[in-house]
């Protein structure tokens, strides 16, 4: 189950902040029902790049042994 404060995995693009699958973001809200979250994406200057709101299925949690990547962000 993910938590609040969890770093996930993007499935899906977000198109309107600039996301794509693979991206990692933090899960800063669960909605009640537990079907949707908040996730904020966080640019290398501690900037935020965007929240949006995702299902579950559009997220998944980060492996541990996975490797983190950097990419230039490019936003609508």
């Amino acid at each position: 189950m993910i938590s609040e404060l969890e770093t996930v995995v993007v499935n899906k693009a977000v198109p309107e902040i600039g996301i794509v699958p693979g991206d990692i973001g933090v899960v800063i809200h669960i909605y009640r029902d537990k079907k949707a979250v908040e996730v904020e994406f966080v640019l290398g200057d501690d900037s935020a790049a965007g929240v949006a709101t995702l299902s579950m299925e559009d997220i998944r949690p980060l492996k541990s042994r996975e490797i983190l990547h950097a990419r230039e962000l490019n936003s609508a």
